[in-house]
């Protein structure tokens, strides 16, 4: 008999957390576990992804940041009718939500799921930090267990007031299919960019957000041309693209036009990464970087900078450095592409290695069957 799972999220955007749970439902067992998502957000662009798995899913058109007795009570009948054994929530105000609307739903087990670090809440609005802060209160009553991304989300969480004690760790996984070594890739990216097959790229995926620090990667590669001026730097997601002013602007102020590449939202992200020869996060906040983990996954040497645990994902096989350190970035982009190309090859081999020993989606999916099955049986 199958175990019926209620994934409630916040949203359905093409953010971390929301591929996190797009990768899991990938994964998880159908013969064992029967899913159904539940968004509050209308806003929904993994909803058809999601859907084409054979997952329902419900949205409950609630409008971010204005509170909806009508929504949370959609919830609930939702809840009623397909009777979850479990309800994972995603994201804050799914954690606060789906952590109150389940006791009026049969009383199924709750299991929250962290995905940020306090660095990253600071750019967050006034009402999803007051959510947080009710979410620490009820942290000790409502979540039967308390999943986090990465060992400094579970930290600073902790240090704010949620329950240490029902928290667990479970990484993002990794799909290694997806995201794998493609020698084509590089010939492809420099030929649409119009540049030598030669050329060496420095690249990296983020959407354009203050947290991910763009200003920090433009700044490193202006002090990089200084030295290395054969360099050329790419940058893709969600508006970073040459129609975003503010961003337009710092490339001209460093003296970058036609060194930077800003190819926007772009759908073939396991191409383009494999297509680098060195990936980067230049963020000042973080949790799970994920987009460092794909581009192991690709084969490619990684220089972040230290947040969250980009540290303890890249291991050996890349550098870190200080945030808001351009002078650092650069100097660390500047002693890997220093080493022998067969050098940068056997750290992006151990970089693929890592992930597949630690980082997969199938290690995320099998622990998180675990702790469903441990919390559904009675044994935690």
């Amino acid at each position: 008999m199958s175990l019926r799972l209620a994934h409630v999220a916040t949203g359905l955007g093409v953010g971390g957390a929301e591929m996190t749970l797009l990768n899991l439902l990938t994964r998880l067992d159908r013969r064992r576990f029967e899913c159904e998502v539940f968004s509050l957000s209308a806003e929904a662009p993994l909803a058809e992804r999601i859907r084409a798995l054979g997952v329902p899913v419900h949205l409950l058109d609630m409008k971010p940041g204005a509170p909806d007795p009508r929504g949370y009570l959609r919830l609930v009948a939702h809840l009623r009718r397909f009777r979850p054994a479990l309800v994972q929530t995603w994201m804050y105000h799914a954690d606060f939500l789906g952590g109150l609307a389940a006791p009026l739903a049969g009383r199924p087990p709750v299991v929250w799921g962290v995905h940020l670090t306090v660095g990253e809440m600071s750019g967050l609005k006034p009402a999803t930090r007051l959510i947080i802060r009710l979410n620490a209160r009820l942290s000790r009553r409502l979540p039967r267990a308390i999943v986090c991304c990465a060992e400094a989300a579970r930290r600073t969480h902790a240090a704010i007031g949620y329950a240490a004690a029902r928290m667990t760790v479970i990484p993002n996984g990794i799909d290694l299919g997806r995201f794998r070594p493609d020698p084509a890739a590089r010939a492809r990216l420099r030929a649409e960019l119009g540049l030598p097959a030669e050329t060496l790229l420095i690249g990296m995926a983020a959407r354009f957000d203050p947290h991910k620090d763009h200003r920090n990667f433009l700044r490193a590669a202006a002090l990089l041309r200084r030295r290395r001026p054969e360099v050329r730097f790419v940058l893709w997601g969600r508006d970073v693209a040459p129609d975003n002013p503010g961003l337009a602007a710092w490339v001209r102020e460093e003296g970058l036009e036609g060194v930077v590449h800003l190819l926007g939202l772009r759908a073939d992200a396991p191409s383009l990464t494999a297509a680098l020869d060195l990936a980067t996060l230049s963020s000042w906040g973080e949790a799970f970087p994920l987009v460092l983990g794909e581009a192991m996954a690709c084969g490619v040497p990684c220089v972040s900078t230290d947040v969250g645990d980009a540290a303890l994902l890249l291991g050996e096989t890349g550098r870190v450095v200080p945030p808001r350190h351009p002078q650092a970035l650069a100097e660390a982009w500047e002693a890997l592409l220093a080493l022998p190309p067969s050098a940068r090859q056997a750290l992006g081999r151990a970089a693929r290695q890592r992930v597949e020993d630690h980082y997969s989606l199938e290690k995320m999916a099998a622990a998180y069957a675990r702790l469903y099955e441990d919390i559904i049986e009675g044994r935690l």
